[in-house]
């Protein structure tokens, strides 16, 4: 597991939190300072401080991170034990003594993380169920206030998470429509009003930001990479990337 601030999250490109993605390991988010907005599985909405955002693994998100943002980012790890939920939870924490509960938690987790006492991991791992706890309490506490989603966000979601397993595939936007049982036109429409983007634009968010990632963390020659996602070919993959980052796939490999 891992305990971070936020602004670290986008200490080499804000892109790296701000791109649709998902992660293999669920991760719960802690704004202290400032405000945003952040999308999950295809729903944005606004977030300011005093908000927790819980997001299992596999989910697909972004959310901005302005230079007045603060806040702390923990990544419970791909085999964590501790009990979490299922679904993505976004909680604003009112009252100041359940804020004060979890800044202690929090507290408590790093300073035994960083301590080379006896039992310390122990402790750690002991720490973190009861961040679990703080967490499956208030998503109880928050339930009556949750809406259930309607038509639209709830084909959102479908299109979020048929995405994130078959961006690679090559699918269009008329593909994943089809899927859905929907045209691309509805699902189009539908996009724009839960998130205020069109579904291509998704698509090919998440799609560049895998790019990035591969050419900032591996050597995997480009026309490769093109191939890997998709792509018809290396040329029309540098179009796509250059018009989304202003940078041919070469240059930003350099430059990271």
């Amino acid at each position: 597991m891992r305990v971070v601030a936020i602004p670290r999250l986008a200490a080499n490109g804000r892109w790296r939190v701000e791109a649709m993605r998902s992660l293999s390991e669920p991760m719960l988010l802690w704004f202290t300072k400032g405000q945003g907005r952040i999308t999950i599985a295809g729903s944005t909405r606004g977030y300011t401080a005093n908000n927790a955002v819980f997001i299992p693994p596999g989910v697909m998100h972004g959310f901005e991170v302005g230079p007045q943002v603060f806040g702390t980012a923990v990544f419970f790890g791909k085999n964590c034990d501790v009990t979490l939920p299922k679904a993505p939870h976004h909680l604003r924490i009112r009252e100041t003594y359940v804020q004060q509960e979890l800044n202690v938690t929090l507290d408590a987790i790093l300073r035994e993380m960083n301590s080379d006492t006896p039992a310390h991991d122990r402790a750690t791992r002991h720490y973190l169920g009861l961040l679990g706890v703080w967490l499956e309490r208030q998503v109880e506490k928050g339930a009556e206030e949750v809406k259930r989603p309607d038509a639209a966000h709830r084909l959102v979601a479908r299109y979020a998470n048929l995405l994130e397993r078959n961006f690679r595939s090559g699918m269009g936007v008329a593909d994943f429509a089809s899927a859905l049982g929907v045209t691309p036109t509805h699902l189009t429409r539908c996009c724009k009003l839960a998130c205020g983007k069109p579904a291509s634009a998704l698509l090919h968010d998440r799609l560049i930001f895998e790019a990035r990632t591969l050419l900032a963390e591996t050597k995997i020659p480009v026309g490769q990479i093109a191939g890997a996602l998709g792509f018809a070919s290396p040329a029309y993959f540098t179009r796509a990337f250059q018009h989304k980052t202003g940078k041919s796939p070469s240059a930003f490999r350099k430059e990271t």
